[in-house]
C-alpha cells in the first residue's frame, strides 16, 4: 500500500512505515450500593495520533519529495509556536492507483522528538504526537439592572440573559468546476480548496464519474464541495 503523509500541506519526504491512532474513551466506573459496579457511558475524547517519520539528509529514490532537512523543522517549530490547528491528512493507494479510505482531522502537534544516530549516518528520526482539535465557544453572561419604580416599592432582582457565542457556518453550498485542458485533481484542489493535497475530498465526491484519480476528461463536470 502507498501512504502519503501531510502536516499543514507539507508532505513528508518519507511516509511512516507505522502509524497508531487511539481513540481515547471518557466512560467512568462507579460502584452502586445494590447493582455492584456499573458503567456511565460518555463522549469519546480526543483523538490521538503518534508515528515516527525519516528526515532524510540526501535525496533517496525511495523518497517521494526531498527538501533540506532545516525546511522540515523549521515548519516543525512554527506549527508548534504558532498556537493554531491544522490539518493532517493520509492517503492511502494502493499501487494500481486505487484509492482507499484517507484520514482527514484537524489537529495540534502536542510533542515531537528529533533523534540522531549515528547508525542511520546523517539522516533524522522524528517521532509525532498529535491530538485532535475540535472547535469551541464561549459563553456571556450580561446582568441588567432594572430602576426601580419608587422607594416603596422592592427592587426588582437583576435579570440575567444569556448570550452564546458559537463559531458561525456559513450555509452549504454546491461548488462544480468543468474540466478543461490541462487540468488534473491536485490543481484543481489548489486552485478552488486552497490546497493541491485534498484532491482525494474532490475525487470522494466524485467516484460516479471518476474512476481513477489521475484519469480526468475534458469537459467533466466535477462537484468541489
Amino acid at each position: 500500500m502507498a501512504y502519503t503523509f501531510y502536516l499543514d500541506g507539507v508532505q513528508l519526504p518519507v511516509a511512516p512505515s507505522k502509524l497508531e491512532t487511539k481513540v481515547k474513551g471518557k466512560n467512568k466506573a462507579i460502584t452502586l450500593i445494590n447493582e455492584g459496579e456499573v458503567n456511565i457511558l460518555k463522549m469519546p475524547g480526543l483523538t490521538e495520533i503518534s508515528f515516527e517519520a525519516l528526515i532524510p539528509q540526501v535525496s533517496y529514490p525511495f523518497a517521494s519529495s526531498f527538501q533540506k532537512a532545516s525546511t522540515y523543522l523549521n515548519k516543525l517549530e512554527r506549527l508548534k509556536t504558532s498556537q493554531e490547528p491544522f490539518q493532517f491528512i493520509v492517503s492511502r493507494a494502493s499501487p494500481s492507483g486505487k484509492m482507499f479510505f484517507n484520514s482527514n482531522i484537524k489537529v495540534s502537534l502536542e510533542d515531537y522528538t528529533i533523534c540522531e544516530d549515528a547508525k542511520d549516518g546523517f539522516d533524522l528520526k522524528v517521532s509525532f504526537k498529535l491530538k485532535q482539535y475540535k472547535a469551541y465557544g464561549t459563553k456571556t453572561v450580561k446582568v441588567i439592572q432594572k430602576p426601580s419604580s419608587g422607594a416603596s416599592s422592592s427592587p426588582e432582582p437583576p435579570k440575567a440573559s444569556v448570550q452564546e457565542n458559537r463559531p458561525t457556518e456559513s450555509a452549504p453550498k454546491t461548488e462544480t468546476h468543468t474540466v478543461v485542458k490541462g487540468d488534473c485533481l491536485w490543481n484543481i484542489a489548489k486552485k478552488y480548496l486552497g490546497n493541491g493535497a485534498r484532491y482525494t475530498e474532490i475525487y470522494n465526491l466524485n467516484k460516479s464519474k471518476v474512476k481513477n484519480p489521475n484519469l480526468i476528461y475534458i469537459g467533466e463536470v466535477l462537484t468541489l464541495r
